[in-house]
């Protein structure tokens, strides 16, 4: 149960409180400020009731008062409930004004004072995991703002930190928004490179006939147009780090010469006969399955090794377990700061609505829909419909009915089986051996329910 500490010297109040409180809470008792503060301080409690009128002088408020600064003193974070007489109103505004969370005026209703005491605790709740997020955030900020306590996150930080002081080529796998340029990023911050610049290009939003001027540059007459001699961004991450972002988007031509400067360190600029030495470290990324690339003739296999000396793989959000938490509070602080807005948290259903959906566009999906939400939260706790997310369950609700209505159970138990296996395997890129770890089946029986329910997907399989 939860500890509640009240400060009373009437006896009979301390009697009725007790009565009317200690099935939900572990009371503690106390008569006096010396009492109290000694008990506060060897329990650290979080909510605490107070009556100012304490002895030595009970119709002196002075000794309440002292109290409550001690305590705030001891504690800034702790909830302090003024419960004082009727005639006593302006002391009570004066604890407010002190830093109390709010007043109570007897004779005490245990529905009305429970009502205050478990709003003060669902805040503390609420102010303490802002306060973890903050201290995590200070310490993820050498991985570049990453936040993650999942098992999948603290195997990649480890890896950063081993990788980071080598020059190793390394190649980041992983969904469209889970967060590779930030890992990147974080490989370069942690790096011998640290001091030189970043630079980041998507291959795959830059047309075929620009792409290899924007990355090797060009001679003065190159092509119509090239007015003037222009490096290209291997000359601008000279002594630092290009980061090739959707490298799968790479023309054949234009992935012969990233083998050749990997071979040689050296480049020529469009147009250009003279090598020009090159001292930049290459990371890409790509959210393609590059083994089923590489077996199209899409993506060179040569280029491939080169590339994964070293590999990482960011795992979806849906597969981080508590982080999905730890991210939405460091969003919600980000954006209610950036926006000035006076939001305390999220509502439980908003928690377990952010848990419950299944994030397909990632991190970056969830740091749109949290910074929608404050900007558009008409209260200081965000709920499921700020986030938008409460549509979302009706329009899955929806189409469960559609696809399971009519059907006997024999036939849904089977539509769903089938449903999970092409889900599962479909987010483990084929990956056989993952899937079937997640689904709790073997590998054998994977294939059999696969062909069993002749899933359009065995191609795809890797073992």
């Amino acid at each position: 149960m939860k500890p509640l500490l009240m400060i009373e010297d009437n006896p009979d109040i301390q009697t009725q409180m007790k009565w009317g409180f200690n099935k939900e809470y572990d009371i503690v008792l106390a008569s006096d400020r010396i009492t109290a503060l000694k008990l506060f301080k060897k329990k650290h409690i979080p909510v605490v009731t107070l009556d100012l009128g304490l002895p030595p002088d009970e119709n002196d408020a002075s000794e309440g008062l002292l109290c409550l600064r001690e305590i705030l003193l001891e504690a800034p974070q702790t909830k302090v409930i003024i419960v004082t007489g009727n005639d006593d109103r302006e002391n009570a505004l004066k604890a407010i004004h002190l830093g109390a969370y709010d007043y109570y005026l007897k004779p005490v209703k245990i529905a009305e004072l429970n009502a205050i005491i478990q709003r003060a605790y669902y805040l503390y709740e609420i102010e303490n995991e802002n306060s973890k997020l903050h201290i995590m955030l200070e310490h993820e900020v050498g991985y570049a703002g990453m936040i993650g306590q999942s098992q999948e996150m603290q195997k990649i930080f480890d890896t950063i930190h081993k990788v980071a002081s080598t020059d190793a080529t390394i190649l980041i796998t992983g969904e469209s928004g889970t967060g590779k340029e930030l890992v990147a990023q974080a490989i370069h911050e942690k790096s011998l490179r640290k001091k030189g610049p970043f630079i980041a290009i998507n291959c795959g939003a830059i047309p075929e006939t620009l792409l290899e001027s924007e990355l090797f540059g060009h001679e003065k007459g190159a092509f119509t147009g090239a007015y003037a001699q222009q490096n290209g961004k291997f000359e601008y991450a000279d002594k630092g780090t290009l980061f090739l972002d959707e490298i799968a988007e790479m023309s054949p031509s234009l992935q012969a010469k990233l083998l050749r400067f990997l071979q040689e360190r050296k480049i020529q600029r469009v147009g250009g006969r003279n090598d020009i030495e090159i001292n930049t470290r290459v990371i890409a990324a790509t959210n393609i399955d590059l083994t089923a690339a590489m077996k199209e003739g899409g993506f060179r296999e040569d280029l491939f090794y080169r590339i994964s000396v070293i590999s990482i793989n960011v795992p979806p959000l849906k597969e981080r377990g508590n982080d999905i938490r730890l991210l939405a509070n460091a969003f919600l602080e980000r954006y209610k700061v950036m926006f000035k807005k006076k939001i305390k948290g999220f509502s439980n259903k908003a928690l377990e609505a952010i848990e419950n959906y299944a994030w397909p566009g990632n991190v970056r999906e969830l740091e749109n829909k949290l910074q929608k939400a404050v900007i558009t939260a008409d209260s200081n706790i965000i709920e499921p419909y700020h986030l938008g997310l409460e549509e979302q369950s009706e329009i899955d609700r929806e189409n469960l009915k559609k696809r399971y209505e009519g059907v006997t159970l024999k036939e849904a138990r089977k539509k769903l089986e089938k449903d999970l296996i092409a889900s599962v395997v479909k987010r483990h890129n084929g990956n056989i051996k993952r899937a079937s770890e997640e689904l709790g089946v073997s590998r054998p029986t994977l294939y059999d329910l696969i062909d069993k329910y002749k899933l359009p997907i065995k191609d795809e399989l890797k073992d």
